[in-house]
């Protein structure tokens, strides 16, 4: 039986009108292809999505979210995938990527509407004995004028057991291979203040972190391994350029770092030794009898290359963990608005900041500190210059 004609001419008329729209459809969408990409790459270079942000965005999305995307495509992948993980959630996955909150973790909403609760938004790489979110370092950033003030200081006690340096089987010899330096080098300790016990005072011109990073030097001369101590008061060149003491020291720093890797192309460890504002419950551990001024390891997280110091901190933490449990507090990455977030650790794969300390400890805490970490980089120094050594063979 054959259909009415009027029913055929209907048919081809749909057919017609559907194959215009597929074609008005991928027309358009073939000149909006090209129009956004014209956009993208007009637009001012300030404003473009930058990989770095890419980078950002997908460091909140969890490792089994790709390997079950992966999976769709090559089953062999879901071999890699834990048992006991759920499916993929695309729809809390794209809620993350798109909020930057994290459902898991509070501290991504909240700290954006506590005051003074973006302090606990940054990351522990690794926890040190007792150390949680409630405990991580604090960064006293008072006026220039506070840093800068005269007080009143004790002289320091010197280091009792100041051994002798002995003849090294392993050496640099003359060569510098570490540089040290301190940002905040006036940052001092309570107890040689006799006139206050406020944290936020704790500084002064020559009792201060310096002193910690010219005793490291001769701790790691006693290992062979040569070391440079910068003695730039960094203060100083703030105030005569007016610039700020949060925002603007390590912009003063990194000149000074930037100049000795230039004029010493043998460093190859740069290390920038801070004090903490945490007390002493904090910062202070007994070892054997011993009292010892905990340390703490700092990635600048807004750097994009802080995977690399991050291996190093790593290894130096778990040698500390191995040989002298909770010396260390472990290892924080910091950064996000309002703070520098590099720490001049772009210059160097292997720079670091390292918190020695807090207002509360005394320099005997402090030096049986550096000669701790003195002995366990020497061990991963002279362990790499090994393998280096080997594979140059």
């Amino acid at each position: 039986m054959q259909r009415p004609n009027r029913f055929r001419k209907r048919v081809y008329f749909f057919s017609q009108h559907k194959l215009l729209i597929i074609i008005s459809s991928f027309i358009t969408a073939f000149f909006a292809m090209f129009i956004l990409i014209g956009m993208l790459t007009s637009v001012d270079p300030s404003y473009r999505v930058a990989s770095n942000t890419v980078k950002k965005w997908t460091t909140n999305v969890a490792e089994e979210h790709f390997l079950t995307l992966m999976s769709m495509e090559n089953r062999m992948f879901k071999e890699a995938l834990p048992e006991d993980k759920p499916p993929i959630d695309m729809w809390k996955v794209m809620f993350e990527l798109g909020t930057n909150v994290r459902m898991h973790d509070v501290r991504s909403l909240l700290g954006r509407e506590l005051p003074g609760f973006e302090m606990y938004d940054r990351q522990i790489l690794i926890a040190g004995e007792g150390t949680d979110y409630t405990n991580l370092t604090v960064e006293s950033t008072p006026p220039l004028d506070i840093v800068l003030e005269d007080r009143e200081a004790t002289e320091p006690e010197e280091k009792q057991d100041n051994k002798p340096v002995e003849e090294q089987e392993k050496t640099t010899g003359e060569r510098d291979v570490v540089f040290i330096y301190n940002t905040h080098n006036r940052e001092s300790f309570l107890p040689y203040l006799p006139d206050t016990d406020d944290p936020n005072d704790a500084f002064h011109r020559e009792v201060n972190i310096t002193k910690v990073s010219e005793q490291l030097a001769k701790d790691l001369e006693r290992f062979g391994i040569g070391a440079q101590v910068d003695k730039t008061d960094i203060g100083s060149i703030l105030n005569e350029k007016g610039w700020d003491y949060s925002a603007d020291s390590y912009r003063a720093s990194k000149e000074v770092v930037e100049a000795a890797l230039t004029n010493n192309k043998e460093v190859n460890f740069i290390f920038d030794l801070h004090r903490d504002s945490m007390r002493k419950d904090v910062t202070t551990i007994d070892i054997n009898g011993k009292s010892y001024a905990k340390m703490m390891f700092v990635i600048g997280g807004d750097n994009p290359e802080h995977e690399k110091n991050a291996a190093l901190a790593k290894a130096l933490q778990d040698k500390l963990d191995e040989e002298y449990p909770g010396l260390s507090r472990g290892v924080e990455m910091y950064g996000g608005a309002g703070r520098n977030g590099v720490y001049n650790q772009d210059l160097s794969d292997n720079a670091l900041t390292i918190e020695f300390g807090g207002v509360d400890n005394t320099m005997e805490e402090l030096y049986n500190t550096s000669e701790v970490f003195a002995e366990i980089f020497s061990e991963y120094y002279w362990n790499a210059e090994r393998v280096s050594g080997e594979g140059d063979e």
